[in-house]
């Protein structure tokens, strides 16, 4: 990152995207390394169709593609050692606001419910610039990667002061991680009845002129992309009916996916009923929001209708259960989404309501919810790892991600079961949920390390995090 004098306070220069160009092949440092083997791990998850688990076990990753699994394997490239380790697929975050890692636990929106929550955040959001989206995302994709996420999405929806969605691409092209961006919106304002000021909505044509450009410039449709684009209307409660179905028209058009905020509390219900007339499942299948090519955040709410509809149309889930607690929303009826068919994958969701960005405690909180709604036997800690990895990659429409399967990308979270938080387990993959770590040792994307002994190998963390202090200093 570059700054440059301003009057009073330094100008941030975003870094030119250019640099990173979305080549099928990753977008840091290059070309990956040609062939690397990752050997005697106590235990290989590969999430195959079997669902196998390989006791030292070895994956041999050539040219950012895992070329085998099993036992034995020879390599004349570099060997990482994983005795005393688990290895899983990168874990896959379907919802998240970066740009909210700069506002956590921010006083007056503790303890409020969604609405007044938003409430209190709209206006210190509204002074946002480029550099605090930029910095806020490296924060947020850091603190994913160390969990052991190699694949997010964003969901950024507010564009204060020149603010654009490439300033969150090129954080994750400097960090590394795979990236599912969606060019979120937000149309209808305080004085139109909306809840976000008037100051941070966009006008409709605006909105859908700037979704073409990010997509024609940055999305990558082709197997092994490192960023994807999706079109994002922020909720039912803050865009019209008319950009919800124009979005929906453009993402068609444009072979795109679309996510929004759905059902996340009885707020939305009640506010879905009084405003359309219908329940939110309703509302998202007239205006052409369901279909393999959606998801949707939340759906704490959702009634056995709603779930069957999902399921017929191969709808996806975000569940983000540390945020539901947070807010208050309730448990999501993930047992009963599951059983339906329902696409499930694992969501952070923003900072300022979670207040942390750690996935695997995110799929630990899963498990736990399901269980104090339905019953100790409701989840597995097998089941909430799937939904955590390829539960997500399947909702996020990556056949290419999500098992260490040959010909499967290269993203694998190496796990050190050898210290105090999984000292005592007789199960090592079970424990990955039920006890720890929740810190990787080393993380690959597209076979190139960006956490290396439990360290960010990409960027220099804690310079990051000290500009981020300081702009959050001054922001308050």
């Amino acid at each position: 990152m570059q700054f440059a004098k301003g009057k009073g306070r330094e100008s941030f220069i975003p870094p030119s995207v250019a640099l990173f160009p979305n080549h099928r092949r990753g977008w840091n440092d290059g070309e990956p390394m040609s062939e690397i083997l990752i050997r005697n791990a106590d235990a290989v998850v590969t999430m195959n169709a079997g669902r196998e688990e390989i006791a030292q076990g070895d994956v041999l990753i050539r040219g950012g593609v895992i070329a085998a699994v099993g036992q034995g394997l020879r390599t004349t490239g570099k060997v990482v050692e994983a005795r005393g380790c688990v290895v899983t697929p990168g874990l896959v975050n379907t919802h998240h606001h970066l740009y909210q890692t700069l506002t956590r636990a921010v006083p007056g929106g503790q303890d409020a419910l969604l609405f007044g929550w938003l409430q209190t955040l709209y206006p210190i959001w509204s002074r946002f610039g480029p550099e605090e989206m930029f910095v806020s995302a490296q924060v947020g994709l850091a603190e994913l990667a160390l969990s052991g996420c190699t694949l997010t999405s964003d969901h950024l929806y507010l564009f204060p002061n020149g603010s654009r969605l490439d300033d969150t691409i090129a954080a994750a092209a400097e960090v590394g991680l795979r990236f599912h961006p969606t060019r979120g919106a937000m149309s209808i304002g305080e004085s139109d009845g909306g809840l976000p000021p008037d100051a941070l909505v966009e006008r409709e044509a605006a909105i859908l002129e700037d979704c073409i450009r990010v997509v024609d410039a940055h999305h990558d449709a082709s197997d092994g992309a490192m960023v994807r684009v999706g079109l994002a209307p922020c909720s039912p409660f803050s865009v019209s009916r008319d950009l919800m179905r124009e979005a929906a028209q453009l993402a068609r058009d444009k072979h795109v996916m679309l996510h929004t905020h759905l059902a996340e509390n009885d707020e939305d219900i009640a506010y879905s009923l009084a405003k359309f007339g219908c329940r939110p499942g309703q509302y998202a299948e007239d205006l052409g929001w369901t279909g393999d090519d959606v998801w949707h955040a939340h759906c704490v709410k959702l009634d056995a209708g709603e779930i069957d509809l999902f399921a017929r149309s191969r709808t996806g889930v975000a569940h983000c259960p540390c945020s539901n607690c947070r807010l208050g929303s309730g448990i999501a009826p993930v047992r009963a989404m599951r059983d339906a068919g329902v696409k499930v994958g694992l969501g952070v969701d923003g900072s300022a309501s979670n207040d942390a960005g750690n996935l695997i405690l995110e799929a630990r909180q899963s498990l736990l919810l399901q269980r104090v709604s339905r019953g100790a036997d409701a989840m597995s800690a097998r089941e909430a790892l799937e939904i955590a990895t390829l539960g997500g990659a399947k909702v996020l429409g990556r056949s290419d991600c999500g098992a260490i399967v040959p010909g499967m990308r290269a993203d694998l979270a190496i796990w050190d079961v050898s210290g105090i938080e999984a000292a005592g387990s007789w199960d090592p993959v079970a424990s990955l949920i039920l006890c720890g770590p929740t810190r990787v040792r080393d993380l690959y994307v597209e076979g190139r390390a960006v956490v290396a002994g439990g360290q960010m190998a990409t960027i220099d963390l804690p310079r990051v995090i000290e500009r981020q202090n300081q702009l959050a200093r001054r922001l308050i």
